[in-house]
């Protein structure tokens, strides 16, 4: 008999977890035999249930578990909204407040506002209200209130106590956090060393004041590749006057990160921002229509370029053949460019004025290079082309095959320079560079390479005889 191995990546969880609540009746062997699951398959199962197997599963697992699984939801607002109000605020109480308020944003102004009403809780109301009070762009609106607190002039015997209380509640404990008597943020305390520490020990020896931190009102942007730096479970977000506010979690900046790379990609395609699946298509459009309207006159720009050289087009018809391979590889490098500059902005921030005209001077260099190479190329395959199949004359085929060449090096060169000069001169401007999408740099050097292709065109060729 053959000898199979088990493939995990063969199994399907949310399959089996489905299989599990249409065939087990009993709420107490249900929740048994889910144990074995992670809630994050159980909220992908969930999202298939019938309203009565919702209703089972909720009755075997209870409200606590259950707000667990609904926070790994995707459509996590729509669930709450097919619940009474009470129901929903019960979930709600339950969570992070983070996760909370992400969920609420997602429901229907005002169901959210009668969820919000049942709320009984005044703490988690007003961690709530805390969160809702930031800007979406403001990191303040992506902290976590679920952390550990530990004055700072405890004993070691007391900050124990006060760990195992608080522990209940709060199940971020991997790294404490240190206040003055005022709730002024001091320090961090890892959690392996109040474990070990003698009873004799003093706590201010255990303290850690060197740990990074963030302020509330610090656009994302700004400050999500500075914390990924450290790596760190736990970072704390504190107010203008120090007041420890909350943490971002590892959770919390791996999702951060996500979402700016999404954010730049989208407006690298020439989008205002990320484009949300459950967009309408009146806001879908209302995205892009801006940058596609600046494209439109930039392309009309490129457009009277190319009916300026009308004359030249006119004594040498041929030329308008080779036209796309110019622009298209003048359009790759810029691309090119542009990707790897608005990247390294991100994550090494060349914010030295020699680190940008060194970054500059790379890119172009390697723009030559590459323009030097291809030209070459595209001047041996121009003229291997129009010796078999025209009836010019050598010396003007010759000179064709040179002007595509040349033309090539000039507009990779030029758009390699406008890849990288562009985003790095918003960025100094105080502008995201990533705004300096691929559409409108390559629309950009399509306009240098016409001008290129043509100007040489005209110079060089336009006195040559035609045969």
């Amino acid at each position: 008999m053959e000898n199979r191995m088990f493939d995990p990546a063969s199994r399907d969880p949310r399959a089996e977890i489905l299989i599990l609540i249409q065939e087990t009746i009993d709420p107490s062997l249900l929740r048994e035999k889910l144990a074995d699951y992670h809630h994050n398959d159980i909220a992908a199962a969930l999202e298939e249930l019938n309203e009565e197997q919702t209703e089972r599963l909720s009755l075997a697992l209870g409200i606590e578990v259950m707000s667990d699984i609904v926070s790994f939801m995707e459509d996590a607002g729509d669930y709450l909204s097919t619940l009474d109000a009470d129901e929903a605020a019960e979930l709600i109480e339950q969570m992070d407040a983070d996760d909370a308020v992400e969920i609420l944003d997602e429901m229907d102004e005002e169901l959210r506002e009668e969820v919000l009403g049942r709320i009984e809780d005044e703490e988690i109301r007003e961690d709530l209200e805390l969160l809702r009070s930031y800007e979406d762009d403001e990191i303040g609106s992506r902290m976590s209130t679920n952390f550990i607190v530990i004055g700072r002039h405890l004993s070691i015997k007391d900050a124990m106590r006060t760990l195992i209380a608080e522990a209940e509640k709060n199940d971020n404990i991997s790294t404490l956090f240190i206040t003055e008597e005022d709730g002024r943020y001091y320090g961090t305390l890892d959690l392996k060393d109040l474990i070990i520490a003698r009873s004799t020990d003093s706590l201010e020896s255990l303290i850690s004041t060197a740990f990074p931190r963030v302020y509330d009102k610090e656009p994302i942007s700004e400050c999500v590749e500075r914390l990924r730096e450290y790596s760190e479970d736990l970072i704390p977000v504190l107010s203008e006057q120090d007041i420890l506010l909350g943490v971002i979690t590892a959770h919390d900046l791996a999702e951060l990160i996500d979402e700016e790379r999404a954010d730049d990609y989208a407006k690298l395609a020439a989008l205002g921002s990320e484009e949300e699946r459950k967009d309408s298509l009146f806001s879908s459009m209302k995205k892009r229509v801006p940058w596609l309207v600046i494209l439109l006159f930039l392309g009309l720009a490129v457009s009277a370029v190319v009916g300026f050289f009308e004359g030249v087009v006119e004594e040498l018809p041929m030329l308008v053949a080779f036209q796309s391979l110019i622009l298209g590889m003048a359009g790759n490098v810029g691309t090119q460019s542009l990707a790897v500059t608005v990247r390294g902005l991100g994550t090494e921030s060349p914010n030295t004025e020699k680190m940008r005209i060194w970054l500059v001077f790379k890119e172009t260099r390697i723009a030559f290079l590459n323009g030097l190479a291809l030209g070459l190329i595209s001047f041996g395959i121009v003229l291997g082309y129009l010796s078999l199949l025209s009836d010019y004359s050598f010396s003007l085929i010759l000179s064709v095959a040179g002007c595509v060449g040349i033309a090539m090096l000039f507009a990779m060169i030029i758009s390699g320079f406008t890849g990288a000069a562009i985003p790095l001169l918003l960025d100094r401007l105080g502008t995201d560079p990533a705004v300096a999408s691929g559409p409108l740099i390559t629309t950009i050097n399509d306009l240098a390479a016409v001008v290129s292709y043509y100007g040489l065109a005209w110079v060089l060729l336009l006195n040559l005889p035609e045969k």
